[in-house]
C-alpha cells in the first residue's frame, strides 16, 4: 500500500524474521538494530527458514540495515522488538524522531505485559498499540534467522489509551489497522487484530514460563518437553502462575489453540497422549530453543524479569509468594553471572535447585 513505510526497531532475530518478510515482498521497510548483525548481514544477506517448508534468501544489497534509529525518520509503521529492557530507551529515541506531528503506528511486539505501557508514556502523540509473537526464533549465523514454533501475530484492536486515567482518546494513525494488516498478510506474515490484547499476553506470558526452563535445561524445546519429568515442573511452575493471575482478578486469555487454564493438565499427561494432544494444538521444529537460552549463550541479559519476574512481582502486590517462579528467577540470574551459557540442568537436578535454599 502506498505511503506505508516500515521501521523495525531492534532488528535481532523476531525483528529480522518479520522485516524479511515485508523486504521480500517489496515493502519500504528499514531494520534498525546492531553493528554486529549488520556486517553480518551485509557479508551474508538475509536468511529466513521454518515450519510449512518456509526459506527464502535475500542479498545483502536488497536490505536497508542500519544502526542509528535517525534511520528511522521517515517510517510511519515502527515494530518494536528490542528486549524488554531497551523498551524506555527505545521510547525516547522515536519520541525524538517525531515527523512533522503526524501520527505513527508503534506495534510492541515484545515479550511481557508492560511494553506497550512504557511506549504509549513516551509517545503521548502516536498510535501506540500491543502486539503478541507467538512463536520462536533463532539466530543461525551468518544471517540465517530460522523460525521454530507455530501461531499467529496478534495485535491490539485499539491504541493504548493517553493519561494515567485513560480518558484522553489516543491519536488516530493516518491509515486503518486493517490496512496495515493486510500489507503485512501480503508479505506472508499471517496476523490478525485481537479486542483483548491484555488477556492474550497474560497468556502468553503462561507458555513463555517455559523459556526459562529451556534457557537452564540446554536443550532442544521437544526434547525438554519429552521428558515427563520437564514437563510435570512447568506444569507446576504454571500453576502457581494462574493462581496468581486468579488473586489479581486479571484471567489470561488462550492464544490460538493454547488454553492457560488447560496446559497444566496436558503436561501431566503420559508422553503419547501428551504428544498426540500436544500435535492438535502447536507445532515445534526438532531443533527450536527459547530466545532465553539463546541470551544465555550469547553473554547478554535475559527478559527474565519480565516473564517469571512478573509473575513473583504480582504475588508479592496480591500478598502472595511464587516460589517455583522465585526460584527459576534465582537460577537465571546466577546463569547470568556466570556467564557460561545454559548450566545444562537434567529434569532431576533442575526440580533439585528449584527445591534448594
Amino acid at each position: 500500500m502506498k505511503n506505508l513505510r516500515f521501521g523495525v526497531y531492534g532488528a535481532g532475530s523476531i525483528g529480522c524474521y518479520l522485516g524479511a518478510h515485508l523486504v521480500r515482498q517489496a515493502v519500504p521497510t528499514v531494520l534498525l538494530g546492531r553493528a554486529r548483525l549488520q556486517q553480518e548481514i551485509r557479508t551474508h544477506g538475509l536468511r529466513v527458514t521454518g515450519l510449512n517448508q518456509i526459506d527464502f534468501h535475500l542479498e545483502p544489497a536488497d536490505i536497508d540495515y542500519v544502526t542509528e534509529p535517525e534511520c528511522l525518520a521517515d517510517c510511519n509503521v515502527i515494530l518494536v522488538t528490542v528486549k524488554s529492557l531497551d523498551t524506555g530507551s527505545a521510547g525516547e529515541a522515536l519520541r525524538r524522531l517525531q515527523p512533522n506531528g503526524k501520527p505513527r503506528l508503534i506495534i510492541s511486539f515484545q515479550n511481557g505485559l508492560s511494553n506497550a505501557d512504557i511506549l504509549r508514556r513516551a509517545l503521548p502523540d502516536d498510535d501506540v498499540r500491543a502486539g503478541m509473537v507467538p512463536y520462536n526464533v533463532v539466530n543461525n549465523g551468518k544471517g540465517h534467522f530460522h523460525c521454530g514454533t507455530s501461531g499467529a501475530l496478534l495485535v491490539a484492536a485499539q491504541p493504548v489509551p493517553v493519561g494515567p486515567d485513560c480518558s484522553t482518546s489516543a491519536p488516530q494513525f493516518a491509515h486503518s489497522i486493517a490496512e496495515v494488516l493486510a500489507v503485512m498478510r501480503a508479505a506472508g506474515l499471517t496476523i490478525a487484530s485481537h479486542a483483548n490484547l491484555g488477556g492474550v499476553l497474560r497468556g502468553k506470558l503462561i507458555f513463555n514460563l517455559n523459556n526459562a526452563l529451556n534457557a537452564l535445561a540446554g536443550i532442544p524445546l521437544r526434547e525438554e518437553l519429552s521428558d515427563r519429568t520437564y514437563r510435570r515442573l512447568l506444569a507446576d511452575i504454571m500453576r502457581e502462575a494462574l493462581q496468581v493471575y486468579k488473586a489479581a482478578g486479571t484471567p489470561p486469555v488462550r492464544v490460538g489453540k493454547m488454553i492457560p487454564a488447560l496446559a497444566p493438565v496436558i503436561l501431566g499427561l503420559s508422553d503419547w497422549l501428551f504428544f498426540r494432544v500436544a500435535a492438535g494444538m502447536i507445532k515445534i521444529d526438532p531443533e527450536a530453543r527459547s530466545s532465553m537460552w539463546e541470551d544465555l549463550n550469547r553473554g547478554r541479559p535475559t527478559e527474565i524479569d519480565f516473564l517469571n519476574g512478573e509473575i513473583v512481582r504480582l504475588a508479592a502486590e496480591n500478598g502472595l509468594q511464587a516460589p517455583l517462579n522465585a526460584a527459576v528467577v534465582r537460577l537465571i540470574r546466577a546463569a547470568e553471572q556466570r556467564g557460561e551459557g545454559s548450566p545444562g540442568l537434567g529434569a532431576a537436578q533442575l526440580r533439585s535447585a528449584m527445591l534448594a535454599d
